[in-house]
């Protein structure tokens, strides 16, 4: 009994971390039949989910600690959002670059109308 304990506790073990090692971010935007995820390029998007609704351009402020003790120095940086209206019963999604790259997915409330989010037109 008690080998079959340490058995069940070492492939249980083994198990758990052999998903943690293998497991992808499980971000993606689907748009149609297109799929994006972090670290596509914006050419990349724009082939699969065709042009956002919006665009926007902003900065995005982060503290950074300098060799000084005990100083901080503000940097911004430029990030790209592009915003995606899904339509009525989905979410507007935005999509956020730097330099060109594709970093981040989130939501910004409820989308409203038809949906921009059918991918590329043929």
């Amino acid at each position: 009994m008690k080998q079959r304990f340490s058995g069940f506790l070492f492939f249980a073990f083994v198990s758990v971390v052999a998903v943690h090692l293998f497991a992808t971010p499980a971000f993606a935007f689907r748009c149609g039949d297109g799929l994006v995820g972090v670290g596509d390029s914006k050419a990349k998007v724009l082939l699969e989910c065709g042009p956002p609704t919006v665009k926007e351009t902003t900065s995005i402020k982060s503290n950074v600690k300098t060799t000084a003790p005990g100083k901080r120095s503000k940097n911004a940086k430029k990030v790209d959002q592009w915003y995606y209206n899904c339509g009525d019963n989905d979410f507007v999604y935005v999509l956020t670059f730097e330099g060109g790259v594709l970093v981040g997915e989130s939501t910004s409330g409820r989308g409203k109308g038809p949906s921009n989010c059918l991918g590329k037109k043929y």
